[in-house]
């Protein structure tokens, strides 16, 4: 018999159909996301790709299966970047009286190498907590000239004084798809196409009629699950849910005892990330620094990201007990922390990429940065002009 030309399933693919078999068929959209991106030895951020960094030499568009990456984040697009946030992380170990810091999510050890080299032996302690263990990997190779003071966990302790800092960390977290039909709400999971040609959906839900050629299928649900807005919505909205950063922060709050935490993300307040024009959500891929909304093709091949409630993660915090110290751009935060000091003692190739860092149609103004503290309160030097606390 001659050989079936068909490929192999990938295993995180295997693994995928049997998550959907065990659910019954259909699995909710944020189970799906932290499989793709997570599933030990499987998932997109467990393998051992090099996803983050500059373009390769062909340009962007290069495939990652030579030596190109997917996207770049801005510890890798310049060191100033480390050291302006330095200013305000040296502010605010000084105001909690720690010496610790913590990084979740730390990449390729860009900006940990970029702190410890600014903070000096301000930092007593660098603790890095990534569910990657390929990541983890780079970061000790990078990070090895610094000894015993940068560590690894996996787990919160039962009380963490210090600072906390993560950068692109929570547009990463699994999220909720919900889908408004001008009538009523519905929870978007994933389904497998019907092996006869018909719209998806199977015995949990209604097919949208999209399979993706990964052989993955949206399907959608009754759900009692809402935006936190009223609206109005268009019909056809698809939208996202955060409660998985939500909860994040919710246990952040409770393991801090006295300090400060600062998160960099692409976001927006409440008020436009639910805007009625924004119908298609914030959903997106990024591969070989190109970007796709779906997310269901080429699945553990490419990233999967949500932009970020900022209201959402402000108010979990508060409802925690922390309070919010300020939240603003990324331009105006860097700028308050004396980037433009830096850029003006930096060569022409560093000032032309730093740049990028506070350029409005770059990341300056889609990235946003928002503080919390919890057991002291200061006026956190990144804020002291343009804060838009009062936004979100």
């Amino acid at each position: 018999m001659p050989s079936d030309p068909r490929p192999a399933t990938p295993p995180l693919h295997q693994r995928l159909r049997s998550a959907i078999a065990a659910a019954g068929g259909w699995l909710a959209f944020d189970r799906f996301m932290a499989i793709a991106l997570y599933e030990p030895g499987l998932g997109y951020y467990a393998r051992g790709d090099a996803q983050i960094g500059r373009w390769p030499a062909g340009g962007p568009g290069v495939s990652r299966a030579g030596a190109g990456s997917d996207f770049v984040t801005a510890p890798e697009l310049s060191p100033l970047f480390g050291r302006a946030l330095a200013v305000q992380l040296a502010q605010a170990l000084d105001a909690t009286g720690t010496d610790e810091v913590w990084e979740f999510g730390a990449g390729t050890g860009a900006l940990a190498e970029q702190l410890l080299d600014a903070l000096g032996e301000r930092v007593r302690r660098y603790v890095i907590v990534d569910l990657s263990g390929a990541l983890a990997a780079r970061q000790r190779a990078r990070l090895a000239r610094f000894g015993p003071r940068v560590q690894w966990v996996s787990a919160l302790p039962a009380r963490l004084d210090g600072v906390v800092v993560g950068n692109e960390v929570l547009d990463a977290m699994p999220v909720t798809l919900l889908h408004w039909d001008g009538q009523a709400w519905f929870e978007r999971g994933v389904t497998l196409p019907d092996p006869a040609g018909d719209d998806a959906g199977g015995p949990a839900g209604r097919g949208t009629g999209a399979a993706a050629d990964s052989g993955f299928a949206w399907a959608d649900r009754a759900t009692a699950l809402r935006p936190p807005v009223d609206g109005p919505f268009v019909p056809g909205t698809v939208t996202e849910i955060h409660p998985q950063a939500q909860a994040f922060v919710r246990t952040l709050a409770a393991t801090i005892g006295r300090g400060a935490a600062f998160f960099v993300d692409y976001g927006f307040p409440e008020a436009e990330y639910y805007h009625p024009q924004r119908r298609g959500g914030t959903l997106m891929c990024h591969r070989a620094h190109r970007a796709d909304a779906d997310p269901l093709a080429d699945v553990g091949d490419k990233d999967i990201t949500a932009h970020v409630d900022f209201t959402a993660i402000a108010l979990a915090a508060q409802d925690a007990g922390m309070d919010v110290l300020g939240y603003t751009s990324q331009a105006r935060f860097l700028i308050n922390c004396g980037l433009p000091g830096l850029l003006a003692e930096a060569d022409l190739p560093a000032r032309t990429a730093a740049r990028r860092l506070i350029d409005e149609h770059e990341m300056g103004e889609l990235f946003k940065v928002v503080a919390l503290a919890k057991g002291v309160v200061f006026d956190a030097v990144g804020f002291a002009q343009g804060d838009r606390s009062h936004r979100l």
